[in-house]
């Protein structure tokens, strides 16, 4: 009896303990959140689901303000406001991490995975996290990777049916050497833009196509502006989850802990989520009018073939070794 009055004690103090524990290590926070889609997107839509588990797992203490269509600024203008502390959280793109640090332009190498699968297994893996890693140097921590997908091809000037009809078409490309030498040697004129400059470009006619996931397409409405849409798959495209270091560092433990998991919860929710909504974007595209085109197995080889040089020019430029470690982490997902 004695023995069970203890336990219970025990118990009870250790609850006590833990709660005041909580209390005393998680503070009150506002997180300002940014992201270049619409609040309607997937990538709304996930930071949403983050906001509401941060606020869940905190008990209310951790409240996540989202903005979404750019209104923090493009990916480039927020990377620089977390690494100068004006911001703390954003999730966008990892091509334009690249003037950062120039490993992370290996994602944007073409057709490097053959599905989602084999990019979960890298991206979540040790390769994933030791890319993730390199941004604490630059005042950047990596949370984790979301999905932004396969990427096509839109235009507004013709169906593009086989690599020559890349040919005169002025392709906005995102800030990022490889996808410029990679859609030149396709044929296209690639034309480096913020995705914040990206509509309002097509619809002056300033470029004439752009190249995106398919839910991306749909939500950003560039239906509206672009007839042609042409499934490429070309590159596997991961959002990045970041966080300034100047804020994080100021986290309690119990703090990031419950950061991280909420991370990894959104992120889950977020994959699920846009694949699905990928399976139903482009019947939703045909439905607004866009004409769809599925480039035929040897086209797709000789796109490969001809985006090779770009990977060539990567290693030769100081990416051998992260690019073997990429393909070694791949070569064990298969």
């Amino acid at each position: 009896m004695k023995l069970a009055f203890a336990s219970t004690v025990a118990a009870a103090l250790l609850a006590v303990g833990v709660t005041a524990a909580s209390a005393q290590e998680i503070s009150s926070r506002i997180i300002r959140f940014g992201f270049g889609l619409p609040e309607a997107s997937n990538q709304g839509r996930a930071a949403k689901f983050f906001a509401d588990e941060l606020a869940r797992l905190s008990d209310g203490k951790l409240k996540m303000r989202t903005f979404g269509d750019a209104k923090l600024g493009s990916d480039v203008q927020m990377q620089n406001a977390l690494i100068g502390g004006a911001q703390e959280m954003m999730v966008g793109s990892t091509a334009t991490l690249v003037g950062i640090v120039k490993d992370f332009g290996v994602y944007d190498l073409p057709f490097l995975f053959a599905d989602s699968k084999e990019a979960d297994a890298v991206l979540d893996g040790p390769f994933g996290r030791k890319l993730m890693d390199k941004l604490e140097a630059q005042g950047l921590v990596g949370l984790v990777y979301w999905e932004n997908g396969f990427r096509n091809l839109t235009n507004s000037k013709h169906p593009v049916a086989k690599m020559e009809d890349f040919s005169g078409i002025k392709l906005r490309v995102m800030q990022n050497p490889v996808y410029i030498d990679m859609f030149n040697s396709f044929g296209a004129n690639a034309v480096p833009l913020p995705y914040s400059e990206l509509f309002s470009a097509m619809e002056t006619g300033a470029v004439d196509g752009q190249e995106n996931p398919v839910t991306t397409i749909e939500s950003a409405k560039f239906y509206e502006v672009q007839k042609y849409l042409t499934i490429t798959r070309h590159v596997y495209s991961p959002w990045i989850v970041l966080a300034s270091k100047s804020w994080y560092d100021q986290l309690s433990g119990d703090e990031r802990k419950i950061l991280q998991q909420a991370a990894e919860a959104a992120r889950d929710f977020e994959r699920k989520d846009s694949r699905e909504a990928s399976l139903k974007a482009i019947d939703a595209l045909k439905s607004h009018g866009m004409e769809v085109t599925e480039l035929p197995p040897e086209e797709l080889a000789r796109l490969k073939e001809k985006a090779q040089p770009a990977a060539d020019k990567f290693a030769a430029e100081g990416g051998a070794e992260v690019l073997k470690e990429l393909q070694d982490a791949i070569a064990q997902a298969k």
